[in-house]
């Protein structure tokens, strides 16, 4: 019978095969190797756990990168000035999440920022990595989130004692730079499809207004086929057939659960990626939201699983035009998956945050 030790150099050996041999890919300018300051929020719970793992991996690669460091935390009244004004300056920033407090009229910090610095765009990318058994196969999905306005426009107000008005906007502006954004994300990432999820068979105007903007600029891109979907089939078949997904475009409420669901299919929120981009800035953090500050226990016994901010940090390195380090960086994180020898508890395994971190950078290349 094979043995487990057996296995490890036959899983090395495939994967130095599948590296594809050094080719020129990327001819930089001039200067684009200066280091580029990044600005650095560790957030609350597990976030000093996942963003020091990623100061340690960027280190370890001499990644051009430096951080400006500031603390934040989601129970504070407002968002510092002064940090934004440092990813107004770096225009890139990489965060830990942010507890936002249940009810009591306190606002989320996390969507505070979205708002100020523009963010419209969420991106989370959801596939299986191999060495991580899913109940699916063949998954890559990319969901595109509307981050501005919808359900999360924060407007509401008390009617009378008892009674609650909630307010969801949704506005043609905001949804056709949504839809531009995420045709335009299919056309230079070889995407085949992208799906449009709604509620406009209840939601006739706000939805339909978001369908509307879709279909319009689905027009300018022939050779990408466009369907759509209402939210809550879109729900049964991300867990019954989520492979038939490519790219989904989504109003803002719709996505978070959307994007949340299908990380769950591919792992859980612990090894999916994510970012927010704008005209101007773009903030990366961990892709899925559900458990992005986590419990209690796993700071207490440092094991949040840093893979999904990692991975985060490569779609910055990339964002940031370092497409070999963010190669680098994917590949090791890839190759530690794969072996599966250092895993933390969510994955199935007992390793620490720290124990990843040196796995990873002992498989950089």
């Amino acid at each position: 019978m094979t043995t487990a030790r057996s296995i490890i150099p036959l899983l090395n050996r495939l994967i130095s095969r599948s590296q594809p041999s050094r080719s020129v890919t990327y001819m930089h300018r001039p200067g684009d190797g200066s280091p580029r300051p990044v600005t650095l929020i560790p957030g609350d719970g597990v976030g000093p756990l996942v963003t020091d793992a990623v100061e340690q991996v960027m280190e370890a690669m001499h990644a051009p990168v430096y951080f400006e460091k500031f603390e934040v935390h989601g129970t504070m009244k407002k968002f510092p000035e002064e940090v934004l004004d440092s990813i107004r300056k770096n225009k890139v920033c990489i965060k830990g999440g942010l507890a936002t407090p249940m009810g009591g009229g306190v606002n989320s910090l996390n969507v505070y920022l979205r708002k100020e610095l523009d963010l419209y765009a969420s991106l989370v990318n959801c596939f299986n990595m191999r060495g991580l058994p899913t109940r699916h196969e063949n998954v890559d999905i990319v969901v595109i989130r509307e981050n501005t306005e919808g359900e999360y426009a924060g407007l509401e107000h008390e009617v009378v004692p008892g009674v609650v008005e909630s307010l969801k906007v949704i506005t043609k502006f905001c949804s056709e730079r949504i839809a531009s954004y995420a045709f335009e994300y299919a056309y230079l990432n070889n995407r085949k499809k992208v799906t449009a999820v709604h509620k406009a068979n209840i939601m006739k105007l706000a939805d339909g207004l978001f369908l509307e903007a879709c279909r319009e600029v689905a027009q300018k891109y022939p050779a990408i086929q466009y369907n759509e979907i209402i939210v809550d089939n879109c729900c049964m078949q991300l867990v019954s057939k989520p492979e038939q997904f490519d790219v989904m475009v989504t109003p803002n409420l719709y996505g978070n659960l959307v994007a949340n669901t299908a990380a769950g299919i591919c792992g859980g929120t612990g090894v999916m990626p994510g970012g927010n981009v704008g005209a101007e800035h773009a903030v990366f953090e961990q892709g899925a939201s559900a458990g992005n500050v986590g419990k209690d226990s796993i700071v207490a016994q440092k094991t949040a699983n840093p893979v999904a901010l990692l991975l985060s940090s490569a779609m910055m390195l990339r964002h940031l035009q370092f497409p070999a380090f963010a190669d680098r960086l994917e590949t090791a994180v890839q190759k530690v998956i794969l072996q599966a020898k250092v895993r933390t508890k969510d994955l199935g395994g007992s390793s620490t945050t720290q124990e990843v971190v040196d796995a990873v950078i002992d498989a950089l290349d």
